[in-house]
């Protein structure tokens, strides 16, 4: 599996298919009109920014601090979480 660092020195294309071939889908959250997808991937956390309006993908976060999760906390179940975290 890729560590955090060279997932994020990936190219977005890469990005992509690393998260559609070995991420494990979490949740979405509805952000300020745009909706972010939460997967994990082997021990961090990525999120995909899509705006609905212009039906594009307009980022990817990839993160390892349970921080991160903050803007998500509505709709985590802490235990999934854990399970997937070790």
């Amino acid at each position: 599996m890729v560590s955090i660092n060279d997932f994020k020195t990936l190219t977005f294309d890469k990005k992509c298919d690393f998260i559609t071939y070995w991420g494990s889908y979490l949740l979405t959250t509805i952000i300020s009109e745009q909706k972010v997808f939460l997967y994990e991937l082997g021990g961090f956390f990525i999120e995909v920014w899509f705006s609905p309006k212009h039906d594009k993908v307009l980022g990817i976060n990839a993160f390892k601090d349970i921080d991160g999760l903050t803007p998500h906390l509505e709709n985590i179940k802490i235990d999934e979480i854990k399970a997937l975290m070790g």
